[in-house]
């Protein structure tokens, strides 16, 4: 999975030099577009500092974005003049790959403005989904985790960098009161969570205040003096920092607490479906059509996927068979989340073991893939902060602009609830092959404008890091029958996703219902079950594109496998795959049976 950093992606051309973005010759019908992307970018740049802090992008330093209903109404009409001045470019005399950038463009524009319909931030995202502005904050995402992730991002070299990060502290009050109001009005509009998922979001904002302002993460940079930093300008730098810290984030922070205990979270709803919000129907359907690429119903979501289910738990059975184990099913998933010797006693331990995995895949790759990333990456552990309602790993990308390498996070919390049958085919989708891999390859691509080198469409990405899983039994990864029941643990769980997703919000599912799926048929552990089913409840739709983009890439597969035969090139295949960034589901269709037909005449 990959976490806020990836959710806000902005799907617009980066603010570099049009050169940089493969801009056409002077003259050429495509310039008017190219100008657009090039606007675009910089005002949601402008609009959401944040973003520009992940992407490495300078400008908006001390900046928040601006939550005021001024602003948010200046963005919503904002992104529906950038849908109509797109339909001022004459398509037919673009070239073929620029028909395909102001399609994809277009699309998401358009889905962006359908999106204010549900309330929506205006802004062209790809990901979790564009953050719903009347329920701002929930357990797996909000102000309390985008806020000490922003600042840790922030460049530190220099007395300016830290000038920026005292600025942007003393502005957190504005963002956590523009949060609260858009809460307020949430509970008006009947837009809440359900109140089980938030029962850990008071502790998670309690848990940035701290007695001793240096001992808080978002203080890490007035530890030890930079380099750069003159040491005549240093103690007054730690000075304001602290200063800012104890009068204006420890304040502000306790501000939120005390609205979620005595304010919000009395007043969530107690459904559980999105079908219980104003147009939650719809809303779903949207989000099923946004995260799948698709025009899949959720009704036939549901039963494609109950097959899947099936053929996987066949797949389970087989290897219990094969490790011997003469008892039922529901004996080896028992026996699996209670004997120690599947679990660490050490944190570091736990840390240690996902890093050996990605030390072994990474020589392994060479031989699945002609193009690697450039962009580095490390495996550390989830912030303590927020460890309790995390999932047990994920993904946040890199930017080889600012410097950064990429990161999958394990959480180490409750390591009874963290097996090591799961390392590996954790490691391979989060890490290499998974999601570090392909969004490494998409940013490092050349040639191309840059929103699609960022742009997310979960079908894609998550489907890929799922197809990645699989790829470990070429690696020479599952090779004993407790980390290949675990591989196809990890499997069940991304089919069973569809399944319970939309039982949950199309067919009144019950939270208990979803839980006892995942215990019928998964060996992960309650803690685990109980978070995910939390997660899909307060994100509708996103779990659907992980099964629905793998099923379709291992059909791809397939298909070229047999027609090419002898001929099949799994590098190929694969850098075919990647090499356009995250597109939808039909255009990567296109793309690998445009390369089929290219390899049968070869």
């Amino acid at each position: 999975m990959m976490r806020v950093v990836v959710r806000l992606m902005v799907v617009a051309a980066v603010g570099v030099s049009m050169a940089a973005c493969g801009s056409p010759p002077p003259g050429s019908p495509a310039q008017p577009m190219y100008d657009q992307f090039d606007r675009d970018w910089q005002y949601w740049m402008a609009q959401h500092p944040e973003v520009a802090v992940s992407l490495g992008v300078p400008g908006g330093e001390g900046r928040w974005t601006d939550y005021s209903a001024d602003a948010i109404a200046t963005r919503a009409t904002y992104v529906r003049e950038s849908l109509e001045r797109l339909k001022f470019v004459d398509r037919a005399t673009l070239g073929e790959a620029d028909q395909f950038n102001y399609d994809l463009y277009r699309q998401m524009l358009e889905t962006a403005v359908e999106g204010l319909d549900f309330q929506n931030d205006a802004i062209p995202i790809r990901g979790v989904t564009a953050r719903n502005l009347m329920m701002p904050m929930n357990q797996m995402e909000g102000m309390q985790q985008d806020i000490p992730r922003t600042i840790a991002l922030m460049p530190t070299q220099s007395a300016a960098d830290l000038s920026n990060i005292v600025a942007r502290l003393r502005r957190i009050p504005v963002v956590v009161d523009q949060t609260i109001a858009l809460m307020r009005q949430g509970i008006i509009e009947k837009m809440t969570p359900p109140g089980i998922t938030l029962r850990d979001l008071p502790g998670q904002v309690l848990a940035q205040v701290v007695d001793e302002p240096l001992s808080s993460p978002m203080l890490a940079a007035f530890v030890a003096r930079p380099s750069g930093v003159p040491e005549s300008e240093w103690p007054g730098l730690v000075v304001q920092a602290t200063a800012a810290y104890r009068q204006q984030v420890a304040v502000a922070f306790r501000r939120m607490h005390a609205f979620l205990v005595d304010e919000y979270l009395p007043a969530c709803r107690d459904s559980i479906g999105a079908s219980a919000l104003p147009k939650g129907d719809a809303l779903y359907q949207y989000n099923a059509r946004w995260h799948t690429t698709t025009a899949t119903t959720p009704k036939e979501i549901h039963e494609i996927d109950l097959a899947e289910v099936a053929r996987i738990r066949a797949e389970m059975e087989k290897v219990i068979a094969q490790a011997g184990y003469a008892k039922r099913f529901d004996d080896f998933v028992r026996f699996l989340r209670t004997d120690r010797r599947f679990y660490y006693t050490d944190a570091n331990a736990l840390v240690s073991g996902y890093r050996d995995v990605a030390k072994r895949a990474d020589p392994e790759l060479a031989k699945l893939f002609g193009r690697l990333p450039a962009t580095p990456y490390g495996v550390i552990r989830v912030p303590d902060a927020v460890a309790p309602s995390q999932t047990t790993a994920y993904y946040e990308p890199g930017s080889l602009v600012a410097g950064r390498p990429g990161y999958m996070f394990a959480n180490t919390y409750k390591l009874d609830a963290r097996p090591k049958y799961e390392l590996e085919a954790l490691t391979l989708h989060e890490a290499v092959p998974g999601h570090h891999l392909q969004i490494s390859i998409a940013q490092e691509l050349t040639g191309l404008p840059e929103f699609r080198k960022h742009s997310s469409y979960t079908a894609y990405v998550e489907g890929w890091a799922l197809y990645a899983e699989r790829l470990g039994e070429q690696m020479g990864f599952y090779k004993d029958p407790y980390s290949r029941f675990g591989q196809f643990t990890y499997e069940m769980w991304r089919a069973g996703r569809l399944v319970v997703d939309t039982g949950l919000h199309s067919m009144n599912w019950t939270r208990q219902q979803a839980i006892d799926f995942f215990l019928k048929n998964t060996a992960k552990t309650l803690q685990d079950i109980t978070l995910e089913v939390d997660r899909y409840i307060v994100w509708p739709g996103q779990a659907l594109g992980y099964k629905m983009g793998e099923i379709k890439l291992r059909e791809l597969r397939t298909a070229a496998e047999v027609q090419l035969g002898a001929a099949f090139d799994i590098r190929g295949f694969h850098d075919e795959i990647l090499a356009s960034g995250a597109v939808p589901l039909d255009v990567v269709e296109a793309r690998v049976n445009a390369w089929v037909a290219r390899a049968k005449v070869r």
